[in-house]
Protein backbone atom coordinates (compact mmCIF):
# COMPACT_ATOMS: atom_id res chain seq x y z
CA UNK A 1 0.00 0.00 0.00
CA UNK A 2 2.39 2.82 0.68
CA UNK A 3 4.70 2.03 -2.77
CA UNK A 4 1.14 2.18 -4.58
CA UNK A 5 1.20 5.84 -2.31
CA UNK A 6 4.63 6.78 -3.80
CA UNK A 7 4.02 5.70 -7.07
CA UNK A 8 0.87 7.76 -7.04
CA UNK A 9 2.25 10.70 -5.28
CA UNK A 10 4.90 10.32 -8.02
CA UNK A 11 2.60 10.20 -10.70
CA UNK A 12 0.91 13.18 -9.42
CA UNK A 13 3.81 15.26 -9.09
CA UNK A 14 4.66 14.97 -12.41
CA UNK A 15 1.43 16.08 -13.98
CA UNK A 16 0.91 18.91 -11.55
CA UNK A 17 4.53 20.14 -12.01
CA UNK A 18 4.23 19.38 -16.21
CA UNK A 19 0.85 21.49 -16.25
CA UNK A 20 2.54 24.41 -14.51
CA UNK A 21 5.36 24.55 -16.67
CA UNK A 22 3.75 24.32 -19.67
CA UNK A 23 1.10 27.35 -18.76
CA UNK A 24 4.48 28.78 -17.40
CA UNK A 25 6.22 28.74 -21.09
CA UNK A 26 2.85 29.81 -22.56
CA UNK A 27 2.94 33.05 -20.40
CA UNK A 28 6.20 33.36 -21.39
CA UNK A 29 5.70 33.37 -24.80
CA UNK A 30 3.10 35.31 -24.90
CA UNK A 31 4.79 37.83 -22.80
CA UNK A 32 7.85 38.26 -25.71
CA UNK A 33 5.37 38.02 -28.33
CA UNK A 34 3.75 40.83 -27.38
CA UNK A 35 6.78 42.68 -26.26
CA UNK A 36 4.90 42.90 -23.13
CA UNK A 37 2.45 44.83 -23.52
CA UNK A 38 -0.65 42.01 -23.38
CA UNK A 39 0.53 41.20 -19.61
CA UNK A 40 1.01 44.49 -18.64
CA UNK A 41 -2.36 45.79 -19.50
CA UNK A 42 -3.37 42.71 -17.77
CA UNK A 43 -1.34 43.50 -14.38
CA UNK A 44 -2.89 47.02 -14.62
CA UNK A 45 -6.33 45.97 -15.32
CA UNK A 46 -7.60 44.69 -11.29
CA UNK A 47 -10.95 44.30 -11.55
CA UNK A 48 -10.62 42.77 -14.35
CA UNK A 49 -7.77 40.29 -12.81
CA UNK A 50 -10.25 39.32 -9.63
CA UNK A 51 -13.30 38.47 -12.48
CA UNK A 52 -11.15 36.18 -14.62
CA UNK A 53 -9.44 34.58 -12.00
CA UNK A 54 -12.90 33.63 -9.99
CA UNK A 55 -13.69 32.65 -13.74
CA UNK A 56 -10.69 30.53 -13.88
CA UNK A 57 -11.26 29.37 -10.59
CA UNK A 58 -14.54 27.93 -11.50
CA UNK A 59 -13.88 25.64 -14.47
CA UNK A 60 -13.98 22.04 -13.02
CA UNK A 61 -10.38 20.83 -12.21
CA UNK A 62 -7.23 22.25 -11.60
CA UNK A 63 -6.37 23.57 -14.63
CA UNK A 64 -7.26 27.04 -14.15
CA UNK A 65 -5.74 27.29 -11.19
CA UNK A 66 -2.91 26.70 -12.30
CA UNK A 67 -3.01 29.22 -14.53
CA UNK A 68 -3.51 32.05 -11.76
CA UNK A 69 -1.07 30.85 -9.95
CA UNK A 70 1.33 30.74 -13.02
CA UNK A 71 0.20 34.53 -13.53
CA UNK A 72 0.81 35.11 -10.02
CA UNK A 73 4.17 33.26 -9.54
CA UNK A 74 4.96 36.13 -12.32
CA UNK A 75 2.89 39.26 -10.85
CA UNK A 76 0.98 39.40 -13.43
CA UNK A 77 -2.04 39.84 -11.27
CA UNK A 78 -3.11 41.06 -7.32
CA UNK A 79 -3.25 39.14 -4.45
CA UNK A 80 -7.14 39.40 -4.65
CA UNK A 81 -7.12 37.83 -7.91
CA UNK A 82 -5.35 35.09 -5.81
CA UNK A 83 -7.88 34.64 -3.32
CA UNK A 84 -10.79 35.09 -5.72
CA UNK A 85 -9.47 31.87 -7.68
CA UNK A 86 -8.35 29.82 -4.34
CA UNK A 87 -12.57 30.93 -3.60
CA UNK A 88 -13.83 29.93 -6.49
CA UNK A 89 -12.23 26.62 -7.00
CA UNK A 90 -13.30 23.46 -6.40
CA UNK A 91 -10.64 21.42 -7.57
CA UNK A 92 -11.06 18.22 -8.91
CA UNK A 93 -14.39 17.32 -7.18
CA UNK A 94 -16.18 19.43 -9.46
CA UNK A 95 -16.58 16.43 -11.12
CA UNK A 96 -17.76 13.87 -9.04
CA UNK A 97 -20.46 17.20 -7.90
CA UNK A 98 -21.62 17.72 -11.46
CA UNK A 99 -21.88 13.53 -11.66
CA UNK A 100 -24.12 13.02 -8.23
CA UNK A 101 -25.31 16.28 -7.48
CA UNK A 102 -25.27 18.95 -10.99
CA UNK A 103 -27.74 21.25 -9.71
CA UNK A 104 -26.71 21.61 -6.71
CA UNK A 105 -23.30 21.88 -8.09
CA UNK A 106 -24.43 24.60 -10.40
CA UNK A 107 -26.03 27.14 -7.87
CA UNK A 108 -22.61 26.65 -5.41
CA UNK A 109 -20.35 27.55 -8.52
CA UNK A 110 -22.57 30.53 -9.18
CA UNK A 111 -22.57 31.73 -5.48
CA UNK A 112 -18.84 31.19 -4.83
CA UNK A 113 -17.83 33.21 -7.81
CA UNK A 114 -20.04 35.87 -6.74
CA UNK A 115 -18.61 35.57 -3.21
CA UNK A 116 -14.74 35.53 -4.49
CA UNK A 117 -15.12 38.83 -6.94
CA UNK A 118 -16.47 40.37 -4.04
CA UNK A 119 -13.90 38.89 -1.72
CA UNK A 120 -10.82 39.72 -4.53
CA UNK A 121 -11.65 43.44 -4.35
CA UNK A 122 -12.43 44.12 -0.92
CA UNK A 123 -9.27 42.18 0.06
CA UNK A 124 -6.94 44.48 -2.32
CA UNK A 125 -9.18 47.37 -1.38
CA UNK A 126 -7.54 46.95 2.02
CA UNK A 127 -4.19 46.25 1.31
CA UNK A 128 -4.07 49.49 -1.09
CA UNK A 129 -5.93 51.51 1.51
CA UNK A 130 -3.33 50.38 4.44
CA UNK A 131 -0.01 51.16 1.92
CA UNK A 132 0.54 48.44 -0.14
CA UNK A 133 -0.21 48.06 -3.17
CA UNK A 134 -2.52 45.34 -4.73
CA UNK A 135 -0.08 43.65 -6.73
CA UNK A 136 1.37 40.81 -4.65
CA UNK A 137 3.39 40.80 -1.24
CA UNK A 138 6.62 39.02 -2.42
CA UNK A 139 7.14 39.90 -5.79
CA UNK A 140 7.79 42.39 -8.34
CA UNK A 141 4.43 44.07 -9.42
CA UNK A 142 6.25 45.23 -13.03
CA UNK A 143 4.65 42.33 -15.65
CA UNK A 144 7.36 42.82 -17.87
CA UNK A 145 10.54 43.22 -15.31
CA UNK A 146 9.37 40.28 -14.07
CA UNK A 147 9.12 38.36 -17.10
CA UNK A 148 12.15 39.05 -18.10
CA UNK A 149 11.79 41.03 -21.26
CA UNK A 150 15.04 42.00 -22.35
CA UNK A 151 16.71 44.31 -25.16
CA UNK A 152 17.37 40.99 -27.48
CA UNK A 153 14.19 39.96 -27.32
CA UNK A 154 12.99 43.01 -29.36
CA UNK A 155 15.71 41.91 -31.88
CA UNK A 156 14.43 38.56 -33.67
CA UNK A 157 14.28 40.37 -36.48
CA UNK A 158 18.10 41.72 -37.67
CA UNK A 159 16.57 44.28 -40.35
CA UNK A 160 14.57 46.07 -37.72
CA UNK A 161 16.92 46.08 -34.94
CA UNK A 162 16.87 49.22 -32.59
CA UNK A 163 20.42 47.74 -31.16
CA UNK A 164 23.23 46.83 -32.86
CA UNK A 165 24.79 43.56 -31.68
CA UNK A 166 22.05 42.85 -29.77
CA UNK A 167 20.62 40.42 -32.68
CA UNK A 168 20.18 37.04 -30.67
CA UNK A 169 17.78 35.03 -33.42
CA UNK A 170 20.43 31.97 -34.21
CA UNK A 171 18.67 28.69 -33.53
CA UNK A 172 20.56 25.84 -33.17
CA UNK A 173 19.69 22.61 -31.13
CA UNK A 174 22.02 22.36 -28.56
CA UNK A 175 21.71 20.09 -25.12
CA UNK A 176 18.84 22.27 -23.42
CA UNK A 177 17.30 22.69 -26.27
CA UNK A 178 16.63 19.10 -27.47
CA UNK A 179 16.43 17.95 -23.58
CA UNK A 180 13.36 19.79 -23.00
CA UNK A 181 12.18 19.08 -26.66
CA UNK A 182 12.60 15.59 -25.62
CA UNK A 183 10.70 16.60 -22.07
CA UNK A 184 7.69 18.09 -23.40
CA UNK A 185 7.52 15.06 -25.89
CA UNK A 186 7.30 12.36 -23.29
CA UNK A 187 4.82 14.55 -21.11
CA UNK A 188 2.64 15.00 -24.18
CA UNK A 189 2.84 11.00 -24.52
CA UNK A 190 2.25 10.42 -21.39
CA UNK A 191 -0.97 12.40 -21.28
CA UNK A 192 -2.15 10.86 -24.28
CA UNK A 193 -2.00 6.92 -23.08
CA UNK A 194 -3.77 8.36 -19.73
CA UNK A 195 -0.68 7.51 -17.40
CA UNK A 196 -0.76 10.50 -15.76
CA UNK A 197 -4.60 10.42 -14.70
CA UNK A 198 -6.21 10.82 -11.31
CA UNK A 199 -7.64 8.08 -9.86
CA UNK A 200 -9.92 9.42 -7.04
CA UNK A 201 -13.76 9.76 -7.72
CA UNK A 202 -14.20 7.28 -9.73
CA UNK A 203 -15.78 5.17 -7.81
CA UNK A 204 -18.17 8.09 -6.68
CA UNK A 205 -19.26 8.36 -10.23
CA UNK A 206 -19.51 5.18 -11.02
CA UNK A 207 -21.99 4.85 -8.44
CA UNK A 208 -24.47 7.31 -9.35
CA UNK A 209 -24.75 6.04 -12.73
CA UNK A 210 -23.21 9.31 -14.57
CA UNK A 211 -18.92 9.39 -15.14
CA UNK A 212 -18.58 12.95 -16.10
CA UNK A 213 -14.88 12.36 -14.38
CA UNK A 214 -12.82 11.16 -17.87
CA UNK A 215 -10.02 14.05 -17.81
CA UNK A 216 -9.57 13.45 -21.64
CA UNK A 217 -10.83 16.75 -22.71
CA UNK A 218 -8.29 18.50 -20.36
CA UNK A 219 -5.60 16.51 -21.51
CA UNK A 220 -6.18 16.95 -25.04
CA UNK A 221 -5.60 20.86 -24.01
CA UNK A 222 -2.80 19.99 -22.74
CA UNK A 223 -1.82 18.33 -24.93
CA UNK A 224 -2.07 20.84 -27.56
CA UNK A 225 -0.28 23.37 -25.67
CA UNK A 226 2.18 20.98 -25.62
CA UNK A 227 2.59 21.00 -29.10
CA UNK A 228 2.46 24.82 -29.39
CA UNK A 229 5.55 24.66 -26.76
CA UNK A 230 7.16 21.94 -29.19
CA UNK A 231 6.68 24.25 -32.07
CA UNK A 232 8.38 27.01 -30.23
CA UNK A 233 11.20 24.50 -28.78
CA UNK A 234 11.95 23.95 -32.68
CA UNK A 235 11.71 27.40 -34.14
CA UNK A 236 12.48 30.16 -31.27
CA UNK A 237 16.02 31.67 -30.93
CA UNK A 238 18.90 30.24 -28.98
CA UNK A 239 18.44 33.47 -26.72
CA UNK A 240 14.72 32.44 -25.90
CA UNK A 241 14.99 29.35 -25.28
CA UNK A 242 18.09 29.45 -23.56
CA UNK A 243 17.36 32.55 -21.69
CA UNK A 244 13.65 32.43 -20.63
CA UNK A 245 12.64 29.01 -20.95
CA UNK A 246 16.01 27.17 -19.53
CA UNK A 247 16.92 29.62 -17.39
CA UNK A 248 13.63 31.36 -16.01
CA UNK A 249 11.19 28.38 -15.95
CA UNK A 250 13.46 25.20 -16.00
CA UNK A 251 16.10 25.79 -13.89
CA UNK A 252 14.41 28.56 -11.18
CA UNK A 253 10.87 27.07 -11.42
CA UNK A 254 10.85 22.86 -12.03
CA UNK A 255 13.22 21.90 -9.19
CA UNK A 256 11.04 23.95 -6.59
CA UNK A 257 7.67 22.97 -7.62
CA UNK A 258 8.17 19.26 -8.46
CA UNK A 259 10.00 19.00 -5.15
CA UNK A 260 7.27 21.16 -2.92
CA UNK A 261 4.25 18.91 -5.00
CA UNK A 262 5.97 15.38 -4.38
CA UNK A 263 6.34 15.99 -1.04
CA UNK A 264 3.44 17.36 -0.11
CA UNK A 265 1.51 14.48 -2.06
CA UNK A 266 3.92 11.75 -0.67
CA UNK A 267 2.80 13.14 3.34
CA UNK A 268 -0.77 13.21 2.08
CA UNK A 269 -1.31 9.95 0.20
CA UNK A 270 0.97 8.06 3.19
CA UNK A 271 -0.75 9.62 5.73
CA UNK A 272 -3.94 8.58 4.91
CA UNK A 273 -3.03 4.84 5.22
CA UNK A 274 -3.13 5.09 8.52
CA UNK A 275 -5.97 7.92 9.07
CA UNK A 276 -9.23 8.09 8.66
CA UNK A 277 -10.73 11.80 7.99
CA UNK A 278 -14.61 10.72 7.58
CA UNK A 279 -14.11 9.35 10.80
CA UNK A 280 -13.08 12.58 12.68
CA UNK A 281 -17.06 14.12 11.49
CA UNK A 282 -19.06 14.17 14.18
CA UNK A 283 -22.80 15.08 14.78
CA UNK A 284 -22.16 18.46 15.90
CA UNK A 285 -22.77 20.41 12.82
CA UNK A 286 -20.69 23.42 13.92
CA UNK A 287 -17.79 21.10 14.68
CA UNK A 288 -18.60 19.50 11.23
CA UNK A 289 -18.06 23.23 9.76
CA UNK A 290 -15.20 24.05 11.33
CA UNK A 291 -13.52 20.50 10.25
CA UNK A 292 -14.35 20.98 6.96
CA UNK A 293 -12.86 24.29 6.71
CA UNK A 294 -9.73 23.15 8.82
CA UNK A 295 -9.43 20.07 5.85
CA UNK A 296 -9.56 22.65 3.19
CA UNK A 297 -5.93 24.12 3.94
CA UNK A 298 -4.58 20.58 3.25
CA UNK A 299 -3.51 21.40 -0.96
CA UNK A 300 -5.21 17.83 -1.97
CA UNK A 301 -8.18 17.17 -3.78
CA UNK A 302 -9.00 13.53 -1.70
CA UNK A 303 -9.61 14.74 1.88
CA UNK A 304 -12.93 16.95 0.23
CA UNK A 305 -14.54 14.04 -1.29
CA UNK A 306 -15.49 13.10 2.48
CA UNK A 307 -17.59 15.94 2.57
CA UNK A 308 -19.23 15.73 -1.04
CA UNK A 309 -19.85 12.31 -0.49
CA UNK A 310 -21.66 12.61 2.84
CA UNK A 311 -23.46 15.63 1.26
CA UNK A 312 -24.73 13.29 -1.41
CA UNK A 313 -25.85 10.69 1.07
CA UNK A 314 -27.87 12.85 3.41
CA UNK A 315 -25.34 13.02 6.18
CA UNK A 316 -24.33 16.25 6.35
CA UNK A 317 -26.06 19.52 5.49
CA UNK A 318 -25.14 22.07 2.41
CA UNK A 319 -23.62 24.39 4.87
CA UNK A 320 -20.70 21.87 5.72
CA UNK A 321 -20.14 20.90 2.12
CA UNK A 322 -20.17 24.94 1.28
CA UNK A 323 -17.68 25.41 3.93
CA UNK A 324 -15.30 22.83 2.27
CA UNK A 325 -15.99 24.08 -1.31
CA UNK A 326 -14.62 27.62 0.10
CA UNK A 327 -11.88 26.44 1.96
CA UNK A 328 -10.40 23.81 -0.45
CA UNK A 329 -8.86 24.33 -3.74
CA UNK A 330 -7.71 21.23 -5.12
CA UNK A 331 -4.14 20.80 -6.72
CA UNK A 332 -3.91 24.32 -7.04
CA UNK A 333 -2.00 25.51 -4.12
CA UNK A 334 0.50 22.77 -4.70
CA UNK A 335 2.57 24.85 -7.17
CA UNK A 336 1.81 28.38 -4.77
CA UNK A 337 2.99 26.61 -2.16
CA UNK A 338 6.32 26.32 -3.89
CA UNK A 339 6.09 29.64 -5.25
CA UNK A 340 5.49 31.30 -2.55
CA UNK A 341 4.88 29.98 1.16
CA UNK A 342 3.60 33.21 2.66
CA UNK A 343 0.99 34.00 0.45
CA UNK A 344 0.21 30.37 0.71
CA UNK A 345 -0.76 30.82 4.51
CA UNK A 346 -2.35 34.20 3.92
CA UNK A 347 -4.23 33.67 1.22
CA UNK A 348 -5.43 29.75 3.08
CA UNK A 349 -6.07 32.14 6.38
CA UNK A 350 -8.64 34.25 4.37
CA UNK A 351 -9.99 31.34 2.64
CA UNK A 352 -10.83 29.65 5.87
CA UNK A 353 -12.64 32.46 7.36
CA UNK A 354 -14.85 33.23 5.05
CA UNK A 355 -15.85 29.42 4.72
CA UNK A 356 -16.13 28.93 8.38
CA UNK A 357 -18.05 32.57 8.32
CA UNK A 358 -20.27 31.08 5.58
CA UNK A 359 -20.53 28.05 6.87
CA UNK A 360 -21.99 28.96 10.59
CA UNK A 361 -24.32 31.90 8.84
CA UNK A 362 -25.92 29.42 6.42
CA UNK A 363 -26.33 27.29 9.08
CA UNK A 364 -27.89 30.03 11.36
CA UNK A 365 -30.51 30.86 8.48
Amino acid sequence: MILHSILESLSGAILITGLVIIMMMMIECLNIESRGAMLTRLSRNHIGQIVLAALLGAVPGCMGGFAVVSLYSHSLVTFGALVAMMIATMGDESFVMLAMFPDTTLWITVGLVIVAIVTGYVVDLIRTRGGKCACTPLLRSDAAACLDLHDEDCCEDPCHCPHPGHHHGGRHFGAKRILMFAGVAVFIAALAFGMLEHGHGEEEAVEGGINLLSEDWMNVMFALLSLAVLAVLIFASDHFVEGHLWGHIIRKHLPKVFAWTLGVLLLINIGMEFVDISGWVSDNLVLMVVIAALVGIIPESGPHLVFVTLFASGVIPLPVLLASCISQDGHAGLPLLAESPRSFILAKAVNVALALAAGLIALAV
